[in-house]
């Protein structure tokens, strides 16, 4: 059965498609008015200096001692060593002596539902992220939370609903996917890739998410089995691709992750039985590495046997497709994949990348300049130079000798706010 022929849902965020998001996500507009921003007022941003730590700048791996940090409006208008910032007499001050001071982290995986848990991925370090996906276009109101108020939120790039063969409850997410529901065999034809596409793209998503095999986390599916074939990935991509948009794809087998790989994703998810044919494939086409380490580790502390296990036999054949991806140049991000009501960390992810073997700058890069590149933040996040986001990190001690500290930042910066 196809979907009937139908003219494209509006290309544009509407009222209906707000309130359904709102309505869902239980608590942004509680968050909203609580905060000093609203509809028709600025964001709340702020003026700052971060003075006395030592900064760590990701891009080049220079470390300044005694450094400045200057934010004026939120955006960072100098870094550097004291004697070369001219430090404004009005500013408030933060003093970071004894610290380390780095740029706010970025989350690349992450599925924020309530108001709630992105408050909690900022204080632990998430100032940026990419929605891994929501059921009911709750990232698109996260998204919105983080631009009217900067501090409750991390700068988002929302997903919108899944591209998976079976879409639940989510058909009821926007009225242009209940047609959907009629279909015996689920999202498969090419007409119905395209049109959860479509209401995507109109509901104003900044990325697809789509699936290539079935999930691990449940211990009734084979993580193995493919649910798409390169055609029907093919399908979706393109469908993105008209819109402007890439895609993001789980997968886990490694003939499913060279489907979806060569059918043109930006990046791999997860991606454990990754073959070195498709690393190489990878590397050449600039295809990302998002592999959620924290995810599949914390599989292996599950009360379920058949999950343990599978998080047990996982995370060692992960970690060694991470340190081949990194060693052949295949470009990385971090993702906690975190779900459910629980925000793990974005440092727990950057600790297990250098556990499975990159150097601690690298291990640093991929949750810094490298998730930024991805996410299309260059020039936004992923350093404090002039003109990126004032977005800052101190931490206890030197994270090059010990990324663990970034999994407790001491303070956390959000657009020249101390939080």
């Amino acid at each position: 059965m196809c979907v009937e022929p139908a003219p494209p849902p509006p290309g544009r965020l509407t009222r209906r498609g707000v309130l359904a998001a709102s309505a869902a996500l239980a608590g942004t507009a509680t968050a909203l008015a609580s905060g000093t921003a609203t509809a028709a007022g600025p964001a709340r941003t702020g003026d700052l200096v971060v003075e006395g730590g030592t900064l760590l700048d990701p891009a080049t791996g220079d470390v300044v001692e005694d450094a400045i940090v200057v934010i004026r409006d939120g955006v960072v208008r100098a870094a550097g060593p004291r004697d070369r910032v001219d430090v404004p007499a009005d500013a408030p001050r933060l003093d970071a002596h004894g610290r380390w001071v780095l740029p706010g982290l970025i989350d690349a995986h992450i599925h924020l539902n309530t108001a709630a848990e992105a408050r909690d991925a900022v204080r632990q370090g998430a100032t940026s992220a990419r929605s891994g996906s929501t059921n009911f276009y709750q990232d698109i109101a996260v998204r919105e939370l983080a631009r009217q108020a900067p501090q409750q939120a991390p700068r988002l790039k929302a997903a919108g609903v899944f591209v998976t063969p079976d879409l639940g409850d989510t058909v009821l997410a926007d009225p242009d996917l209940t047609p959907l529901a009629r279909l015996e065999d689920g999202v498969r034809s090419q007409e119905a890739l395209r049109r959860v596409v479509s209401v995507n793209l109109a509901r104003g998503v900044d990325v697809v998410k789509t699936r290539v095999n079935e999930r691990a986390g449940l211990a009734d599916q084979d993580p193995l089995t493919q649910v798409y074939s390169h055609a029907q990935l093919s399908e979706v991509v393109a469908a993105a691709r008209r819109g402007g948009k890439g895609v993001l794809c789980h997968s886990y087998s490694e003939k499913g992750c060279h489907d979806a790989v060569t059918a043109g994703i930006r990046s791999l998810e997860h991606g454990v039985f990754v073959g070195e044919r498709t690393l190489h494939e990878m590397r050449r086409r600039g295809t990302y590495f998002t592999p959620t380490l924290t995810a599949i580790a914390g599989l292996a502390e599950a009360s379920d046997p058949v999950l343990a296990e599978r998080g047990r036999t996982f995370l060692p054949v992960l970690e060694r497709a991470v340190l081949a991806a990194h060693e052949l140049g295949v470009p990385l991000a971090a993702g906690t994949d975190s779900s459910g009501g629980s925000i793990d960390p974005i440092g727990r992810e950057v600790e297990l990348m250098r556990t499975a073997g990159l150097p601690a700058l690298d291990a640093i890069r991929t949750a810094t300049t490298g998730a930024a590149h991805l996410l299309g933040l260059d020039g936004t996040a992923g350093r404090l130079a002039r003109g990126h986001a004032g977005d800052v990190l101190l931490l206890s001690g030197d994270p090059l000798a010990d990324v663990s500290v970034l999994k407790s930042p001491l303070r956390v910066v959000r657009s020249g706010v101390a939080l």
